[in-house]
């Protein structure tokens, strides 16, 4: 093996002249050049290549957790959104519920005011009515006693003497009295 070396080397050292064409192949190089590629294969594999795998493992686990927190929020994005969702046909529910509340009590209290209305029209129809009945009394009562003067001054002239006296005067009232019966 000692020999194979020292014919690399003799080799190698005739390559440093440089080679007289692009396609002559220089033998000492090439050996040198595999002698370097497969030492520094060994090394990068003893050295290099486990940190580049747990690199690449450490960044392919980083990978699929970002994957699955991903799913995990759009999960939730979608589980959010469906409860905005629904939270906002409640409230348009609710909205709508509440304007048919205050309709409903609109037209209650619109009712109530047109029954306190008309309660307001009885009253004051209930009221006009007693005076109207009181009026009527009192003007009878007045038409009676005038009746009842009227009547004593014609019987006093019809007698020729004054008749003004309280039984005079109920003796009128209660003939008055019974023709008011009749009719």
């Amino acid at each position: 093996m000692f020999a194979a070396w020292l014919a690399v080397l003799a080799a190698a050292e005739g390559a440093a002249e440089g080679p007289s064409s692009p396609f002559e192949v220089n033998l000492g190089l090439f050996v040198w050049t595999w002698l370097v590629f497969i030492a520094l294969f060994f090394i990068l594999k003893k050295f290099a290549w486990p940190a580049i795998v747990a690199a690449t493992e450490d960044r392919e686990r980083s990978i699929k957790q970002a994957l699955e927190t991903a799913a995990r929020q759009q999960a939730e994005a979608q589980a959010a959104l469906e409860e905005g969702k629904k939270l906002a046909a409640e409230a348009k529910s609710s909205a709508q519920q509440m304007i048919a509340d205050a309709r409903a009590a609109a037209e209650k209290e619109r009712a109530a005011l047109v029954e306190k209305g008309r309660q307001e029209q009885d009253a004051l129809l209930d009221r006009a009515r007693r005076e109207i009945v009181a009026e009527k009394e009192k003007a009878l009562t007045e038409l009676r006693r005038e009746t009842v003067d009227l009547s004593l001054a014609a019987a006093a002239k019809l007698i020729g003497e004054r008749l003004d006296t309280a039984a005079d005067r109920k003796i009128v009232e209660e003939y008055l009295k019974t023709l008011e019966y009749r009719t």
